[in-house]
């Protein structure tokens, strides 16, 4: 099962890119995306944060630092993106897509 949906705009990773798609797979087992946005759940104001999915789309716990770092990574690592909307990154792929809803 793809972590992204077919037809989803998408940003072509860089080999840099992809390699932060490995090292993130194997920081959180399991984990076939991320979804990363600045809407905390608990955060009024922008703050880094990460939804961490498995293959069948169900969300994994992840630590408060492991939230905050994986978010930091991805968002630095695509400075152009337009990260007032959420996105996800395909862990195998590397692929950043813009994902729709909040991101939570």
């Amino acid at each position: 099962m793809p972590a992204l949906p077919r037809g989803t705009q998408y940003v072509e990773p860089s080999p840099s890119q992809q390699r932060l798609g490995a090292k993130l797979a194997d920081m959180i087992p399991g984990a076939v995306a991320v979804r990363v946005s600045l809407a905390h759940p608990s955060r009024q104001w922008p703050h880094p944060y990460t939804v961490a999915v498995d293959g069948r789309g169900e969300q994994l716990m992840l630590s408060g630092n492991t939230t905050k770092v994986a978010a930091r990574w991805v968002l630095r690592s695509w400075p152009e993106v337009d990260w007032t909307r959420p996105h996800s990154l395909d862990l195998a792929t590397g692929q950043l897509a813009v994902t729709s809803g909040r991101g939570r």
